[in-house]
């Protein structure tokens, strides 16, 4: 079995479950764990870096065309093709994550022998468990997958059993990008209300949103999570001066009380922004700031607080 995982999410999923050895290529943003780091990398990024400010408006100018994820990304279709793989991993859930779809699926047809391609599109926690189980299916790995995905859930249910659900928790405002501010869509309002928290911003299994500053002040947030989509823990932190700088920051309950903790930057390349296995660890790690639980937070979990 020869796997091509174009996602960083499938291929942690992939190795989750034993199938590390099968794969045979991967993304640019393929990057965890370590041992995959050695496969030939299939697609590159379009845009290039910058200010938050600046990043999106390069997204934005790159999806006039109304072309999708293929504006975003380049794929290498002909190391693809040699690769001759039997399963690609790929989605088609945000335009802006990775490649798109219609691309993959039209270089997979024109293949000798056409490859499976797998599109992965969680919306919730459960949906990445039961993924677990459509990569397993697809690679040949079901019995592995089935004990990784029971291992999973357990981890996250143990968690769960530290929140009262008769106390309501604080308002968290969970920053995806900051500038604009975006609020986190998807998985991310149910983990943070499974948490304990109230998440009023966003709706379990939407898509992440533009935030307004008055809405944003009018939510009332008393913990605050910075961990802007794709940006590793030093460059998220960078975001906080950023947000300091705006005339809402200082106007947000979590920033006047000025509580010790109430303002978290994490990892959101490793964690909260990837719907794969080590979402239980971000949320372990949730459960754990919310509810004063340290014990629940995973060693070496990337977070920094600020004020």
């Amino acid at each position: 079995m020869r796997v091509v995982s174009l996602l960083p999410s499938a291929t942690e999923i992939l190795c989750q479950i034993g199938g590390a050895g099968l794969l045979v290529g991967r993304s640019h943003e393929c990057d965890f764990p370590a041992e995959v780091t050695d496969r030939p990398v299939l697609t590159s990024q379009v845009t290039h870096g910058g200010s938050s400010a600046e990043i999106d408006r390069q997204v934005r100018e790159a999806l006039k065309d109304g072309s999708g994820g293929a504006s975003l990304y380049r794929l290498d279709e002909q190391a693809l093709k040699c690769l001759k793989p039997d399963v690609i991993l790929t989605q088609d859930l945000c335009e802006v994550c990775s490649i798109d779809l219609r691309t993959v699926q039209r270089v997979a047809s024109e293949m000798p022998t056409p490859p499976r391609v797998v599109n992965l599109n969680p919306a919730t926690i459960m949906q990445v468990f039961d993924d677990l189980l459509r990569v397993g299916e697809a690679v040949g790995l079901e019995a592995q997958a089935q004990a990784a995905m029971v291992q999973l859930r357990e981890r996250y249910w143990s968690a769960v059993d530290f929140v009262n659900p008769y106390v309501p928790g604080p308002e968290v405002l969970f920053l995806e990008w900051c500038d604009p501010p975006f609020g986190g869509g998807h998985w991310t309002p149910e983990l943070v209300r499974a948490a304990g928290g109230g998440h009023s911003l966003g709706a379990p299994g939407a898509k992440s949103r533009p935030l307004t500053p008055e809405e944003i002040v009018e939510s009332a947030p008393e913990r605050v999570v910075i961990c802007p989509c794709g940006f590793g823990l030093e460059r998220a932190w960078q975001e906080l001066d950023a947000l300091r700088r705006t005339r809402w920051w200082p106007l947000l309950p979590a920033v006047m009380d000025a509580r010790p903790g109430s303002i978290a930057v994490v990892d959101g390349n490793q964690m909260f922004n990837r719907p794969g296995p080590r979402l239980v660890d971000a949320f372990r790690w949730l459960v754990g700031w919310l509810n004063d639980r340290p014990e629940l937070v995973p060693d070496g979990f990337p977070v920094r607080h600020g004020c």
